[in-house]
């Protein structure tokens, strides 16, 4: 699976997202250490499948299609929704304003990942880990 892994830390905890999410109260952003699936926010006028295919492209330069949605949940208080992508082409390169924001406070590193590293990763949102493990498990077959 590939994998934006993340390091953020803002000047005040009161403006980080991800300090919310885990209930800091401090004055400080302490720092956070995680990862996400490559994504961004709907543009008016965008359905999520279009806006899917584009921050793809936008954050690692591949070009995709969408095969069907996996998942649809919250992540740092607004709609997500996680969708596995066929037709993959190109190679991953970081781009975009990720690239452009790239720093010691806030980094991004692009990142092949399986599974069994989610959590270590602090893959986020956590409730979408067990549905990308399912889908990356090998598949069972029966004798008939």
């Amino acid at each position: 699976m590939l994998l934006i892994k993340r390091f953020l830390r803002q000047e005040s905890s009161a403006v980080c997202v991800m300090c919310e999410d885990r209930g800091w109260a401090g004055p400080g952003c302490p720092g956070h250490r995680y990862a996400v699936l490559p994504g961004g926010h709907v543009e008016d006028g965008e359905t999520a499948e279009v806006a899917a295919v584009r921050e793809l492209a936008e954050e690692t330069g591949l070009r995709a299609t969408i095969d069907r949605q996996l998942w649809a949940g919250r992540h740092n208080g607004r709609p997500a929704f996680y969708f596995l992508m066929a037709d993959v082409e190109g190679v991953p390169v970081l781009s975009g304003p990720e690239a452009a924001e790239n720093g010691p406070d806030n980094s991004y590193e692009l990142l092949w990942a399986t599974a069994d590293q989610f959590e270590a990763l602090n893959l986020h949102p956590a409730d979408v880990r067990r549905v990308l493990a399912d889908l990356l498990a090998p598949q069972r077959h029966e004798a008939a």
